[in-house]
């Protein structure tokens, strides 16, 4: 996919100087001189092996839980908005900002900084991690009322979410040492290490949920505490490997500073917007779902949609490769290289989720009768699929772009897009159920918006908005 050449409204900053090559890391001089396509896939593949690996944990447990009947299954759907909030920004938006910092500081061969930014990022993220088991163990059952949850389902969404979001801080520090990793285009150990807690998941969810000789079945709170006790095993491992200088990026002892802080939260704390955006797209709809259809439709919907959310970390397995390759590029002054990048992420990522949603709007029950046999639950997930599932490359070609924008450090259109779908997708949600066009019209709507952010993020990198004038979020 050829990029047009970018236009200029004003002059542009002249570039930094190109690093030195004899002093550079070899690992990094491969992202700034290997063969596009390959190097991206080579540094694509286990991190988006590892990131399958890592969504299957969500469908391990749902599907373990289904056994414990609709409630419990329609439980764990008002949970997972903010369990997916948690981790898209410890991984994907906090964590693309670790990752972009570190990149960029290799790329302009800026070692001390590199490794600086490792202790900033164990204050931030450590610091988010608390927020979060404040936020939900004080509020949960508030939000999850919010969005339609009562009776037997609001206890097992209370009994699920206490757990998890009392470690919380483990998935933050787990994902800060992760991407500290990504940043110095390092993905086997983050890979290992993820893997490695999911094989743990297999045997452990369905132990602790049901129970077995000595051990308590302590239902929908079982599926909790296994992904807290792996969760706890990924960051330890991650963090071991960080700390006994398996990484280019190593620890640093010295004072904080604001610089460096804002190194990574001008990337960070902006993408964090488009991580709110997501989030609340998901939870309003699951809100208006149950306004249309009651229990039985959130856990059809929550059950399709977990579909749409097993994109995020696929493309997250591009993504990652794209914010190391696009930020160590911008960082050494290769600008066009850094678009062609992009773009070609772009593109392999339209084609990997348009075949995934494809296949689910054709055969939608071979993915929902995983979960379930509940006739209520088949037909509002199948919905779902049908309308919403071939629209699924543009979503994945929107993020794709949203991840190499944080390697670039210019967000401004990915959020723009990301929220004009919020937009789209809640206020179009809300005027079908008003017209009287019932859940078809609600997820129609869904797929409007995800073709719209797609088309318009893609339209937008691809002219060469990121090298438009002097703003940094342009």
């Amino acid at each position: 996919m050829n990029a047009l050449a970018p236009a200029r409204t004003a002059p542009a900053p002249s570039p930094p100087p190109a690093p030195t090559q004899s002093a550079m890391n070899p690992r990094t001089r491969r992202l700034l001189e290997g063969p596009i396509l390959a190097t991206l896939l080579r540094l694509a593949w286990p991190n988006t092996l590892v990131m399958l690996a890592q969504a299957s944990v969500g469908l391990i447990e749902t599907w373990w839980v289904s056994h414990l009947g609709t409630e419990a299954l329609a439980g764990l759907a008002l949970v997972f908005p903010g369990y997916m909030l948690m981790q898209m920004l410890s991984a994907g938006a906090i964590g693309g900002g670790i990752s972009s910092a570190i990149a960029r500081a290799l790329g302009a061969n800026k070692r001390e900084d590199a490794d600086s930014l490792f202790s900033h990022a164990l204050i931030i993220n450590g610091g988010l991690g608390l927020f979060f088991s404040a936020l939900f163990l004080l509020f949960g059952r508030e939000f999850y009322a919010a969005l339609g949850g009562e009776g037997g389902a609001l206890d097992a969404a209370l009994a699920y979410s206490d757990v998890v979001f009392a470690g919380a801080v483990l998935v933050w520090l787990g994902n800060a040492f992760a991407s500290v990793l990504r940043g110095t285009g390092n993905m086997a150990l983050p890979s290992f290490a993820i893997i490695l807690g999911v094989a743990l998941l297999l045997p452990l969810s369905p132990l602790l949920i049901y129970g077995l000789g000595p051990v308590p079945g302590m239902g929908v709170a079982g599926a909790g505490w296994a992904v807290v006790l792996t969760s706890a095993l990924t960051a330890g491992l991650l963090g071991w490997a960080v700390f006994t200088g398996r990484s280019i990026a190593r620890p640093r002892r010295g004072k904080p500073q604001a610089r460096l802080f804002g190194d990574i939260l001008r990337v960070g704390a902006v993408a964090s917007i488009s991580t709110f955006q997501t989030t609340a797209t998901v939870a309003l709809t699951t809100a208006l779902v149950a306004h249309a259809g009651g229990t039985d439709a959130v856990a059809g919907y929550g059950t399709g949609s977990r579909l749409e959310y097993l994109l995020i970390p696929l493309v997250f397995g591009l993504g990652a490769p794209l914010v190391a390759l696009v930020g160590t590029n911008i960082g050494a002054g290769q600008r066009q290289r850094a678009l062609r990048i992009a773009m070609t992420g772009a593109g392999i990522a339209f084609l990997i989720c348009e075949a995934v949603g494809i296949a689910a709007a054709i055969w939608p029950r071979a993915w929902l009768g995983l979960f379930g046999a509940d006739p209520a639950m088949l037909d509002t997930g199948s919905a779902y699929l049908r309308l919403v599932g071939p629209t699924y490359g543009f979503f994945g070609m929107g993020l794709a772009l949203y991840f190499a924008s944080q390697g670039a450090g210019r967000l401004l259109w990915p959020l723009a897009a990301g929220f004009l779908r919020l937009v789209v997708a809640v206020a179009g949600g809300f005027l079908a159920i008003s017209l009287g066009t019932g859940l078809q019209g609600v997820f129609a709507a869904l797929a409007v918006a995800l073709v719209i952010y797609g088309a318009l993020v893609g339209g937008l990198v691809g002219g060469g908005v990121w090298f438009r004038g002097d703003g940094r979020w342009g």
